[in-house]
């Protein structure tokens, strides 16, 4: 089967409960609206979401973020990889890259029409907190400040509800930007995120409130046995009263009520640890002022496999790559 629509690819993914959020048709269908193309591919029981970023000149980007190669890689069909090429050469990619959904000392796939990619989209490396168990062995398994600023928070009158008021979070996600340095989507593109995620169950918009003030918010995303921390936001009042740690255990708390074993933290700086606890008490450029946050969840450090890319186009892949290197460098 060639190009499915969105309602088969949908049907597809039910037989694999546990498919990363990133390759589910509704996160397709948030990226076609902010500039790419979701086309889904399906030969027997392989089937990947191929994303097109158009560039000038009718060429395209092709990306499979989180592909899952759920049997050994090499069993994986060449009628598979036909597909693939099919439609990024109908699509004029020139290139496609793919996300493993794999750890890094787990995956060993590099046939020789791929090479490894000097990019991720993606993080490649974060912390996984396992949530099974008891609630009392999951905070146990929490670094003691971060447990206690979970006990602080509620003491000192913090509450966490859902919340449905994207035009707020909206606003404090850009507070949250211009503090700590990040980029942050449109208005729309969240409200889409939430409008395509919520009805599914698959998504919870949670605020942590002070005598009804919201302080800090987040979206969090469940799908099979993982939980992911995607969208985070908070303002700069009543910090002491540690609203960030009580709202991040709600959010573990509604992900495991979804049947979720692990909680994704969803990026920290790409060191390894021994370098990550050298430095993060002394640095807060782009993702160490969160891992100073997300470590005391006493979840593991883990680093995602490398991207590998595919090559149609050899000279605009170079260059590609010279541009990157341009913005990377200035």
């Amino acid at each position: 089967m060639p190009e499915v629509s969105l309602s088969d690819w949908n049907k597809f993914l039910q037989s694999y409960p546990n498919a990363h959020v990133l390759q589910t048709g509704e996160w397709g269908e948030l990226k076609s609206a902010f500039g790419w193309e979701a086309v889904r591919v399906i030969n027997k029981k392989f089937g990947a979401q191929i994303l097109f970023r158009k560039l000038p000149l009718g060429f395209t980007i092709a990306y499979i973020p989180k592909l899952a190669f759920s049997v050994q890689p090499s069993a994986i069909s060449d009628s598979f990889w036909k597909e693939v090429d099919d439609a990024c050469k109908k699509h004029r990619a020139i290139f496609l890259k793919i996300e493993p959904d794999a750890w890094e000392n787990e995956f060993i796939f590099h046939p020789s029409s791929f090479i490894l990619s000097k990019q991720n989209i993606q993080p490649p490396r974060t912390i996984i907190v396992d949530i099974r168990g008891s609630e009392e062995d999951i905070l146990a398994r929490m670094k003691q400040k971060c447990r206690y600023n979970i006990r602080l928070a509620e003491k000192k009158g913090v509450t966490v509800r859902v919340w449905d008021d994207i035009d707020g979070f909206h606003k404090m996600i850009q507070i949250t930007g211009g503090r700590d340095g990040f980029g942050v989507h449109s208005l729309e593109y969240y409200r889409r995120a939430y409008e395509l995620f919520h009805p599914t169950g698959m998504c919870e918009l949670l605020v942590a409130e002070f005598e009804n003030k919201p302080l800090a918010a987040l979206m969090v995303f469940a799908r099979g046995k993982r939980g992911w921390y995607v969208y985070g936001a908070s303002n700069d009042e009543e910090r002491n009263r540690m609203p960030t740690y009580l709202l991040q255990w709600e959010a573990m708390r509604w992900a495991r009520a979804k049947g979720a074993e692990e909680y994704d933290l969803w990026g920290v700086p790409d060191e390894d640890e021994a370098t990550l606890e050298a430095q993060f008490e002394n640095r807060n450029d782009g993702l160490w002022g969160v891992y100073r946050f997300k470590r005391g969840f006493g979840g593991e450090l883990r680093r995602a496999a490398q991207a590998i890319d595919k090559i149609y186009n050899p000279l605009l892949y170079r260059l590609y790559l010279w541009r990157l290197a341009g913005r990377e460098g200035g």
